[in-house]
């Protein structure tokens, strides 16, 4: 196997994707762009590779206003595409599908019609303007299953959208409940991916003072067992049974549950009485239709990943711009035991067939 990168020159226009702001948390990061960045090519064994990034997120001040919130302070408000596509060129990532965590959840139903029109408007027009580089997910209003199902549609059909990203549960509701089911058989419908993220609140705010103290629990494992815990209830309520079509991707590499699947196995023979829905299969073969980004940070978690959902299941990531890391590439490059068709799949080949990006 041989796993290299090159770089080549790339200029890109100054106009800035006009109501959309791309959030950053590094004050080093408002430098002025050079006229000329230097955009570093993905190659694998002399092929070059296209790579996506699935998860990156952004943020639309219109659209907050309508719920009275603005851009954190300690966030950098990125006014100018150009700035990411430089952040973007050095990291080797050639297309980011943009995606907004859910705070609309408590909006009404108006509120929610006019928030989630605004931020999908805006979604579509910062792709249009840079159509090799972003793609994005719909955002929709999951506290309304209906009028989500609706917005899912028409991010697609009208916006050109090529999913749905959403919160890891809705107003302390799973995402397993019935109640969604419309917004679910309207995914599959549609044979678009639906994207997890974790809200940050759900698990922190069930159970504040278990994360209180040093080393921000509340993100540090809360976000990952929030997502574990949404996953879970997906497997064990039959929703992924009720619609077997449905692809999701979930953020974190699916938190914990990958690692500890196998346990999800043993409850049904240990304390069957426990799982009062019959399943079409074991818990753990779940994990081979589900998708997962690869934000597990050492090669040794990327390596388990792959073995316990399989190669064809994990999509680059990068939480973009949220310092975790810049080196999602390498990360996928230097682990060993990949081959050279398992670097190029995990480092935008699925992605691009999921979220229809042409190779």
């Amino acid at each position: 196997m041989t796993a290299m990168t090159s770089t080549e020159s790339s200029a890109h226009g100054v106009g800035a994707s006009a109501g959309i702001a791309f959030v950053g948390c590094d004050a080093s990061s408002a430098a002025p762009v050079q006229a000329q960045a230097r955009r570093r090519e993905v190659v694998v064994s002399g092929r070059r590779v296209k790579t996506v990034d699935v998860h990156a997120h952004c943020a639309i001040p219109e659209a907050l206003a309508l719920m009275g919130r603005k851009i954190e302070t300690q966030a950098l408000l990125m006014s100018r595409a150009q700035d990411r596509l430089r952040a973007m060129d050095e990291q080797g990532i050639d297309v980011e599908a943009l995606s907004i965590n859910a705070y609309w959840y408590a909006a009404d139903r108006d509120v929610a019609r006019e928030l989630i029109r605004i931020q999908n408007e805006k979604l579509a027009e910062a792709c249009a303007a840079h159509p090799d580089r972003f793609v994005a997910f719909a955002s929709v209003a999951l506290q309304h299953p209906d009028l989500a199902a609706e917005q899912l549609e028409e991010g697609v059909k009208k916006y050109g959208l090529r999913g749905a990203a959403v919160g890891g549960s809705v107003n302390g509701e799973e995402l397993a409940d019935p109640k969604f089911h419309p917004f679910w058989a309207k995914a599959e419908q549609l044979g678009v991916l639906v994207f997890i993220h974790p809200q940050g609140t759900g698990v922190a705010a069930e159970i504040p003072n278990r994360l209180k103290g040093s080393g921000g629990l509340e993100n540090t494992i809360g976000n990952p067992l929030e997502t574990t815990i949404v996953l879970s209830h997906l497997i064990f309520e039959g929703t992924l049974d009720r619609f077997p079509g449905v692809k999701i991707c979930a953020a974190h590499g699916g938190g914990y549950l990958p690692s500890y699947a196998a346990r999800s196995d043993a409850i049904g023979t240990t304390f069957p009485d426990r799982c009062t829905r019959p399943l079409a299969k074991k818990p753990t073969e779940y994990l081979r239709q589900l998708y997962f980004d690869s934000l597990v940070f050492t090669s040794e978690a990327l390596r388990h990943l792959v073995t316990e959902t399989g190669v064809g299941q994990i999509v680059m990531g990068t939480d973009y711009p949220f310092p975790w890391t810049k080196t999602s590439v390498d990360h996928i490059l230097d682990t060993p035991g990949l081959s050279d068709a398992d670097r190029v799949a995990m480092l935008g080949g699925t992605a691009a067939k999921l979220l229809g990006i042409t190779p």
